[in-house]
């Protein structure tokens, strides 16, 4: 039987002296700016790269539009940053761009995982893309205003609008349990509200495109619409409310077509960024049915509160996708949606900025990476007894069952493992990957130890 007191104990000071997996920023290997010739010698956008080099002390890397991988892929398998932000103007950040950058992202090294951390850094002009380069301050994330059911009890505050159930909405306030509202049909105003207030965390689901979205899935609502780089709520008797905010926050559009495709400057995307606040999103640039990509980041990002940054949750839920679809037969019924999904949810914003949600004792199960010499041992605590790797949230498409995922803080190989190998771990040379128990034995041990070299 283990000592939980030892373990506890164990944990509390490895929280103390583990590094964090963000990279300071002086250290000019760990960040690389990509950007086409074409954009980096225009006046306007070239000073947005400047300035992001300057930010990050940064390496930059130019192609040819016609030739991204063949031109950069020798210098980040030269480098192997940590980082990696893809400079574009509007038009040439559509969803080839994005297919593109993930599969670039998969070819530093002979496995199949993405082997960065990237984003996507467009704006409706330069000046909206400078916004989100300026943006220096850490967010933690405690007010989530979302149009679709999420696990609210995550968060210090918020509010979740019914997307099914006209006028049904739920509410956190500091302090209290979440509890249901009654609210009018028409949400439109009330959203806008939260986006000019102070909503950290903005989330949404149901149809969409490139230039709409709209708010109700079963019922009639309003819309969200763009003009000109701005946002507006459109509500059911056509009247239009501006988005006029610039409260730094992050947006998951986990469950909408299309809303992450940048087809040019005037695009809910770039809108979000110039009047939302909008400092870092992800999006589909194609219509969704499957969800993994999509959907998965909330199992990351909301329901291990304070683990992870937006970033990393993206890119664990990401490393998921391509852990599950590695193990699938084409036969398989899931293998066609995970291929789909594979390539088409962008990342935009600066990579390295920290948005995540503050720790908080709802989180399944704690995790925590020690290190001894060449040995690494990775402890994961379960907190929620039998429960504790069954699903959280279940709204949406493909939820739960994720991997346990940790980053490693420095690159390795030569891997072999001394424990746990029953769990079937994948340790690439950045992460460790435990596949999802499902059921959970408290008395279990579910972590794992092994020995690796330092990659110099």
């Amino acid at each position: 039987m283990k000592n939980t007191l030892l373990i506890l104990t164990v944990f509390l000071l490895a929280f103390l002296v583990l590094p964090t997996f963000l990279i300071a920023a002086d250290d000019s290997a760990d960040y690389v700016v990509v950007v086409s010739e074409e954009t980096a010698q225009d006046a306007a956008w070239s000073e947005v790269v400047d300035a992001l080099v300057e930010k990050h002390d940064a390496q930059l890397l130019t192609y040819d539009p016609e030739t991204l991988v063949e031109d950069v892929l020798p210098a980040l398998r030269s480098t192997f940053p940590r980082y990696a932000c893809f400079v574009a103007k509007p038009e040439d950040a559509g969803k080839d761009f994005v297919a593109s950058v993930h599969q670039l992202t998969r070819q530093l090294d002979d496995d199949p995982y993405a082997d960065l951390f990237w984003g996507v850094l467009s704006g409706y002009d330069a000046d909206a893309a400078m916004l989100i380069v300026n943006e220096t301050e850490p967010l933690v994330v405690e007010n989530v205003l979302s149009a679709t059911d999420v696990e609210l009890s995550m968060f210090t505050e918020g509010v979740c609008y019914d997307e099914l159930v006209a006028g049904h909405s739920t509410i956190k306030t500091p302090g209290e349990d979440p509890e249901t509202q009654t609210v009018p049909t028409d949400t439109t105003k009330l959203l806008v509200d939260g986006l000019n207030g102070d909503a950290d965390l903005f989330i949404t689901s149901g149809h969409a495109t490139e230039s709409n979205w709209m708010i109700g899935f079963r019922y009639r609502n309003g819309f969200f619409v763009c003009n000109e780089g701005t946002i507006y709520g459109r509500d059911t008797e056509q009247e239009l409310f501006p988005v006029d905010s610039d409260h730094a926050r992050v947006f998951l559009p986990i469950g909408n077509c299309l809303m992450g495709h940048i087809n040019g400057p005037d695009c809910m995307a770039l809108a979000y960024m110039r009047s939302a606040g909008i400092r870092q999103m992800i999006g589909y640039t194609v219509p969704t049915w499957f969800g993994y990509a999509g959907w998965g980041v909330l199992d990351y990002y909301i329901e291990q509160p304070g683990r992870y940054t937006l970033t990393e949750a993206f890119f664990a839920n990401h490393q998921a996708l391509i852990h599950k679809l590695d193990s699938l037969e084409e036969s398989d019924p899931s293998y066609r949606g995970m291929l789909h999904d594979r390539d088409v949810v962008g990342m935009y914003g600066d990579p390295a900025w920290s948005a995540k949600l503050a720790d908080n004792p709802n989180r399944a199960w704690e995790q925590v990476l020690l290190t001894d010499g060449n040995q690494y041992t990775l402890i994961v605590q379960p907190n929620l007894g039998e429960a504790t790797f069954e699903p959280i949230n279940v709204n949406g498409s493909q939820r739960g069952g994720r991997p346990i995922i940790h980053w490693l803080p420095n690159r390795v190989e030569n891997v072999e493992i001394t424990k746990g190998a029953e769990l079937d771990p994948v340790v690439t040379d950045n992460f460790i990957l435990i596949p999802n128990p499902g059921t959970c034995d408290p008395e279990k041990d579910y972590g794992i130890t092994f020995t690796a070299d330092l990659i110099e």
